[in-house]
């Protein structure tokens, strides 16, 4: 008898490992209608909610609640503020008592609608709440699909610095529905590219000849899947991120980090500052790892064709952005943790940087 094919098939379907977790990223479009039925298999109690912010909540919520209804589940939304001033503990605490007010318990679960922010926020509040209950990412930005929504870091920023309080708190799912892709803007979904040209730089040079076809082709799908797949593969060697193997996931990130907290947050998009970062983690590279100058050129190319910056503003405050980079959590015992790449396709980890040598990779942005 022949087995009509499912929708999901393997190609759309990512198995992530992260310690003795194992759980999927489902990759396709008309994901966010089926959420309900997905997710049902995973969890347990009858209640959930959504957490998303405004403008992801106009635009996706009412067909993730509708599909929550379906499945017999009671539902809340929760509503943040757009933008990174809502990963805040005044806003994780805001959020817990609203589900707290809704009645979840330890057998309810979150869906994290959105972006990186509240990925990261929702994310959060399930490791703490009850000690920890079960969310699905349902990533709805290209660059919350290709790297937030993957790995189970959580965290709010502090006034000292980004990411300063989180958990690692894996996922019971991820759906990657592409569709939401074609409502971004341009400026929101070149964010997704720096990600995707990091892990170009760091893992898979092949990923820069699929960039160059999906300028013709456009299909997410695919570029989404392979990135997960990157991800998941770094993950899966070193969930805690303790051992080094996932730090190689920070290349651009440690000038990024402190560029955007320069600029003050929400001044530069987040894939605008790493693009900065990635521009001068290539530059101490070439001096410092044997990156040759051919290869750096292309990644800086490739950055340029998604219409990403590698320039700084001329009117930026250059004169902060080394201060913020000592307050990053990567800086140990006066050492920078610095990745950098002796080759595209390749990273490693190093404290051998100094950060005079950044300061004057920074110096040529």
């Amino acid at each position: 008898m022949l087995v009509k094919p499912s929708p999901l098939t393997a190609l759309n379907r990512v198995g992530i490992r992260a310690g003795e977790q194992c759980y999927d990223a489902i990759v396709g479009p008309g994901l966010l209608d089926r959420v309900g039925k997905l997710v049902a298999p995973l969890v347990r109690g009858p209640r959930c909610a959504v957490v998303a912010d405004e403008n992801t909540a106009a635009l996706f919520a009412a067909r993730v609640l509708r599909s929550l209804t379906e499945a017999s589940y009671q539902r809340t939304l929760i509503t943040l503020a757009p933008g990174e001033e809502s990963k805040s503990l005044e806003q994780l605490g805001a959020v817990c008592e609203q589900m707290a007010a809704a009645g979840l318990d330890r057998t309810s679960f979150l869906v994290a609608l959105g972006g990186g922010v509240p990925g990261d926020l929702a994310g959060f509040a399930a490791a703490i709440y009850f000690r920890g209950i079960p969310y699905v990412q349902v990533p709805t930005t290209l660059l919350a699909q290709v790297d937030s929504s993957i790995g189970g870091k959580t965290a709010v920023n502090l006034p000292a610095g980004k990411n300063l309080l989180g958990a690692v708190h894996q996922p019971v799912l991820i759906l990657a529905d592409t569709d939401s892709l074609q409502t971004l803007p341009p400026r929101e979904l070149s964010q997704g590219f720096a990600e995707i040209i990091k892990h170009a730089i760091i893992a898979d040079a092949s990923l820069f000849a699929l960039l160059d076809s999906f300028a013709r082709n456009r299909n997410f799908t695919e570029l989404v899947r392979r990135n997960i797949e990157i991800k998941a593969s770094i993950v899966a060697q070193d969930e805690q991120d303790v051992t080094g193997a996932r730090a190689i996931l920070n290349f651009g990130h440690t000038v990024g980090h402190a560029i955007e907290r320069a600029a003050g947050y929400g001044a530069l998009a987040h894939g605008e500052a790493v693009s900065l970062g990635i521009v001068a983690a290539c530059e101490v590279s070439v001096r410092k790892a044997g990156l040759k100058e051919a290869e750096r050129a292309k990644a800086i190319s490739m950055l340029e064709a998604f219409d990403l910056p590698t320039k700084l503003p001329p009117d930026f405050p250059r004169q902060l952005i080394l201060p913020a980079l000592r307050a990053d959590k990567k800086f140990e015992r006066g050492q920078v943790r610095f990745v950098v790449t002796p080759a595209l396709g390749s990273a490693r980890l190093t404290s051998d940087i100094s950060v005079e040598e950044i300061a004057a990779a920074i110096e040529l942005l």
